[in-house]
């Protein structure tokens, strides 16, 4: 079997397992061992072959990761309003429990808020939602 055969059987195993696992990080080796086949179909010697492959490889995964770690961290879920429609909308407060908590009419359903911050339950009025927190909604002033 030939070198480059070598290379592109890892290539595709590579790709298979990151297909498998979801492992993004993975497709960037499969980059650098298909390099790898590359310089192999050039004809390159096996030192060459191994250098371009793991520079391509492991420079694909350095740039991926310096470019993540660059972009700001994702909201968390409970606040996320790709995860969560309701994050944004409006509610109305009636009236404040004593316990902190108000009952609130939203999306045909009675709903229990808690205010995000605690100068927020001073008064009924509009609010908006937050984040959500197990079956309760966080809310704040709009």
């Amino acid at each position: 079997m030939s070198e480059a055969t070598i290379w592109w059987l890892l290539a595709g195993s590579a790709v298979a397992v990151e297909l498998a696992t979801g492992t993004f990080y993975l497709l960037m080796l499969a980059t650098g061992l298909a390099a790898g086949g590359l310089a192999a179909n050039l004809g390159l010697a096996l030192v060459p072959q191994m250098l371009i492959a793991a520079g391509i490889g492991g420079g694909a995964v350095a740039a991926w990761h310096w470019g993540r770690s660059r972009s700001p961290a994702p909201m968390p879920a409970q606040a996320n309003r790709d995860v969560h429609l309701d994050i944004g909308e409006a509610v109305q407060v009636l009236q404040w429990n004593t316990d902190g908590t108000a009952s609130v009419h939203f999306r045909g359903a009675q709903w229990t808020a808690i205010a995000a911050d605690v100068a927020a339950m001073q008064s009924p009025g509009n609010f908006r939602i937050k984040e959500m927190m197990g079956n309760r909604l966080v809310i704040e002033r709009l």
